[in-house]
């Protein structure tokens, strides 16, 4: 494990990877805890915010300055929260939990084993 490597990148690549782990553990906490508490509408508000970060975040991390086939999670992404906060303030349960789950693992778990292929930050990190 090298953490040097992330330490030591661009301030918002930092943000980005903070974020995203951030987002990865609150997600995991709100699918597995009980719905419809204050807890889990205080924590969504969190994840939605650490999503949001995580999206923006990405726009500025680029390879040779050009954006990658990646990039198309960021719209995705901030599309994806406002609808999954619409449906939850409208008490559209159905809806939201799929929008949940899909930005879990379709916006956070699939492009994040992307960030561990080989020569990426995150894997220069966590393997040195």
């Amino acid at each position: 494990m090298n953490p040097d490597t992330l330490l030591t990148a661009p301030w918002h690549i930092q943000l980005h990877a903070v974020c995203a782990l951030g987002a990865l553990v609150l997600g995991v906490v709100q699918l597995t805890a009980p719905k419809g508490t204050l807890p889990h509408r205080a924590f969504g508000y969190i994840w939605v915010g650490l999503m949001a970060i995580t999206a923006v975040t990405a726009i500025f991390i680029q390879s040779g300055g050009t954006f990658s086939w990646i990039h198309i999670f960021v719209p995705m992404v901030l599309i994806s929260i406002v609808h999954l906060s619409w449906r939850a303030r409208k008490g559209l349960t159905t809806g939201h939990r799929r929008i949940a789950l899909n930005l879990f693992f379709g916006a956070l778990l699939i492009p994040g084993a992307f960030a561990f292929m080989p020569g990426r930050l995150m894997q220069a990190t966590l393997f040195g």
